[in-house]
């Protein structure tokens, strides 16, 4: 088997493994109790809050610990919007972003009566920032774009986009999961209000996650879990803490840093054999991130390919790809039913080496033969 499919979820790195299943072991004490134990496991979670702060530009007291990126976006993007509902309720958002962001826009709209303006990228995947500028209204409350796409790893110019926000005084959603350690982030060179996180997209445990607010103790935000008092009143629950400090340990390797120069080249190996193969990319030439890199071959049906053979790759988003149809990413930048259905999603790992590349490459080509 090779696995091509790191922009779904990772593996754990060894730090994280071996932080991991000591916090399991050790901290296993409230972190809100009162008592000895109970204070050095908050002692540690703050730690954590902190490496998470430092690693955006961020101060602690602006970081929310949640379950993943998809809770991180709800708790923005809901959280704000509904306790400032004097704000507008006009939310401007893409045609390609996750799913769980179009799903909270359809809410929005549905439950609360929020308009909801979708931009439409460009042929190469990209937003433009103009577009969204020019949809901006005075009753414009948010706006939601992600950083990295995570079907064809096009970056999206956040800068420019925070830039008009602030100047508007309209607030910046980024979801984060495919960029978060790949790119620089800075949330305030890039005016960024709100940033989700996942751990699980960087070799950290699933179900840990993290929100960035700026001015956290100063914004209205309407709680997406309520309880007891936990996470600055926004974030009900007790606290995972070993997942957090897992969270934490993947953050402070520095293993996808030192991985980038090997992931583009082979990124670049896959872009040359593709094309020595008549396949064509649909991810673009400039502004992308190498990890990530989405292909498609004429009479080429990916879905029996992904089925029948060694190489685990995806046709879109892990959140859509049990289902049999053509990725809405895909056909928003100009692809028909076929050529979706024709393409593959690669994701590149820091494990990933020339070899296993190779295979997928042997194993596509004999595919490709017996059609």
């Amino acid at each position: 088997m090779v696995y091509l499919d790191f922009a779904a979820s990772t593996p754990l790195l060894p730090s994280v493994e071996t932080e991991l299943f000591r916090s399991f072991q050790e901290d296993y004490s409230n972190p809100s109790s009162a008592h000895q134990y109970g204070r050095i496991t908050a002692e540690k979670i703050e730690y954590a809050r902190e490496v998470v702060a430092n690693s955006i530009g961020a101060y602690k007291s602006e970081i929310i610990f949640t379950s993943g990126a998809s809770e991180s976006n709800n708790l923005a993007i809901k959280g704000y919007v509904l306790a400032n509902k004097n704000k507008g309720k006009h939310i401007i958002t893409s045609s390609i972003e996750h799913k769980c962001i179009l799903a909270i826009c359809n809410f929005l709209a549905k439950e609360h009566d929020y308009e909801i303006t979708y931009i439409a990228p460009e042929a190469n995947g990209i937003i433009k920032a103009q577009n969204v500028i020019d949809a901006m209204r005075q009753d414009t409350a948010l706006v939601s774009i992600m950083h990295v796409n995570n079907e064809l790893g096009s970056i999206q110019p956040i800068k420019e986009i925070g830039n008009a926000c602030l100047e508007r005084d309209i607030r910046l959603h980024v979801d984060a999961a495919q960029s978060y350690k790949k790119l620089p982030i800075d949330v305030d060179e890039l005016n960024i209000d709100f940033l989700s996180l996942s751990a699980h997209k960087i070799y950290g445990p699933k179900g840990i996650g993290a929100l960035y607010i700026r001015d956290l103790r100063e914004t209205r935000i309407q709680p997406v879990i309520h309880g007891a008092g936990q996470e600055f009143g926004l974030r009900g629950g007790t606290l995972a803490t070993p997942l957090i400090l897992g969270f934490s340990a993947a953050i402070e390797d520095k293993t996808i840093e030192n991985s980038f120069n090997q992931i583009q080249k082979i990124n670049e190996f896959i872009r040359t054999e593709t094309n020595n193969m008549k396949g064509l990319i649909n991810s673009p030439e400039i502004d992308y991130i190498p990890h990530i890199i989405n292909i498609r071959f004429p009479d080429f049906d990916a879905n029996q390919f992904i089925t029948n053979s060694q190489i685990l790759c995806s046709q879109g988003s892990a959140c859509s790809s049990l289902n049999i149809e053509p990725s809405y990413v895909l056909t928003s930048i100009g692809l028909n039913y076929i050529e979706s259905m024709n393409s593959l999603r690669l994701s590149i790992g820091f494990d990933t080496d020339f070899v296993k590349v190779k295979v997928f490459f042997n194993e596509l080509n004999k595919f490709l033969n017996r059609l």
